[in-house]
């Protein structure tokens, strides 16, 4: 195969992986005379991908041949798909040229194992060192991690990586064993373990050699197995606990053509994605506990955002007086989110907030209306009950979405 038909085959087969945003990467210091590429400022434009996603990086396989047979993955071993390989130096040409056109602004590499885990995690990381130590880039690196690798494979990765990533694939230890008996998580666990290990040293000795500035992250499947939202906000909770990930990226499984009957025929609602990564934005960015979104086994509703669902449940804590409650509460409130929180209570040291203090803010008042109480608005005592007013909420696709 030629380099673009091997290009066509290995980005399409990329294409299910989803940790790949390049959010959080800190600025390399380069002199202007010994270095190119940025992982941002002004001229990288983008390109788009069929389904309209905005992308930045050049996102491919190092070889979609793969050892391994998990039962949800199209490129698995005893999948009947087209295969290709590229070499390290196919792979620095083609981001190296991607950037001088500005179509990318860096590189997210991952691979099926091929041999074994070094080996493929040792063609992974020459591909960073030559574009690193040899061609003086300094644009963007994201490396996917293969658990199984030699500790010091993953230690060089660190060093030529922004970000790492092992992907959990399945929230569950009795999926794996269903799906993908070949991987186990506790070896994923030991290699985020490892990943965690190695920032902290590196944040903790300011001479020390940068270590995945960017921190790490990974990947669940959803709908592959009979797993629940509950359960998979309960694991992304741990994670981000245990390991310090800066993101846990939720994948709706895809089915594939001959797929296996051990995964469904059939995909989740994308929309049960959305929710998902909703829930997971309030657990990072609003303090909510995995706990708090769903108390109980089951899935997020689907016909309503996750803060607005939890409001509704928790109608004993509202109106919230936003003259009185402090920044984390008021981010509670369906409708305004943190900045917006923020500056309402940079806006009451000056005098006491009113109703059209919120339109200004371009709040979703229709929205936060039965929520909250100011200066001249309170809601009455009379207010619809939370399923009449759940209904009303959501009569819309404008107004169910006006929260996010």
């Amino acid at each position: 195969m030629n380099l673009t038909d091997k290009l066509i085959v290995l980005a399409d087969a990329a294409k299910y992986d989803v940790s790949c945003a390049s959010s959080g990467a800190p600025k390399r210091s380069s002199r202007s005379r010994d270095g190119i590429g940025a992982t941002n400022g002004a001229g990288i434009c983008h390109s788009f991908t069929p389904d309209g996603r905005c992308v930045s990086l050049l996102k491919i396989l190092l070889t979609n041949f793969c050892l391994y047979d998990c039962q949800y993955c199209v490129n698995r071993r005893s999948s009947d798909v087209p295969r290709a390989r590229f070499t390290p130096e196919e792979v620095v040409r083609l981001t190296l040229d991607f950037y001088r056109r500005n179509f990318v602004s860096g590189l997210f590499l991952s691979s099926g194992i091929i041999r074994s885990a070094d080996y493929t995690m040792e063609q992974l990381v020459r591909v960073a060192r030559l574009l690193r130590t040899e061609h003086g880039f300094r644009g963007y690196i994201h490396l996917k991690t293969i658990p199984d690798a030699a500790p010091e494979l993953i230690a060089e990765a660190g060093l030529y990586a922004d970000r790492l990533s092992v992907n959990i694939e399945l929230p569950t230890e009795a999926g794996l064993t269903q799906l993908a008996p070949e991987k186990s998580g506790q070896t994923i666990r030991r290699a985020m373990g490892r990943i965690r290990l190695g920032v902290e040293e590196s944040d903790a000795e300011p001479r020390a050699p940068r270590f995945a500035p960017a921190g790490q992250s990974t990947q669940m499947i959803v709908g592959a197995d009979a797993t629940d939202d509950f359960t998979i906000l309960g694991s992304a909770q741990r994670l981000y606990g245990a390991y310090g990930l800066k993101r846990v990226y939720y994948s709706a499984f895809s089915p594939i053509p001959q797929s296996p009957r051990s995964v469904p025929l059939s995909a989740p609602p994308l929309l049960r994605e959305h929710r998902l990564y909703q829930a997971d934005f309030l657990m990072r960015g609003y303090g909510f506990r995995a706990g708090e979104l769903l108390s109980a086994p089951g899935n997020l509703a689907l016909d309503i955002d996750p803060k607005l669902a939890w409001a509704l449940r928790h109608r004993d804590q509202f109106p919230v007086d936003l003259n009185r409650a402090d920044a984390s509460t008021i981010a509670r409130v369906p409708g305004i989110g943190v900045r917006n929180a923020k500056r309402l209570v940079q806006l009451r040291q000056i005098r006491r907030i009113r109703w059209d203090d919120l339109v200004r803010l371009r709040c979703s008042m229709s929205t936060l209306k039965p929520f909250i109480a100011v200066q001249d608005y309170r809601p009455g005592l009379g207010e619809a009950a939370s399923e009449t007013l759940r209904h009303a909420l959501t009569a819309t696709p404008a107004t169910q979405l006006a929260l996010w």
